[in-house]
């Protein structure tokens, strides 16, 4: 498995933990929807900036969505 293919399964599994929608996230991570579509769906690199932005709206380490 990629780091791509697993920051997308670990993003998505922590959104859906805490019953967000991705629209939620994305609007609390400062993204767009279509931008997180594609990172769960592994088919875009995330950014350490976004990668950051993501953990901090989802209250986890950036380590927890990168392990």
């Amino acid at each position: 498995m990629t780091l791509t293919m697993r920051v997308a399964k670990r993003l998505r599994a922590r959104r859906e933990a805490q019953g967000w929608s991705q629209a939620r996230l994305a609007q609390a991570a400062g993204i767009s929807r279509g931008y997180l579509v594609r990172l769960e769906a592994a088919e875009q690199d995330p950014t350490l900036t976004v990668l950051a932005k993501l953990a901090k709206a989802l209250k986890v380490k950036l380590p927890d969505l990168v392990q």
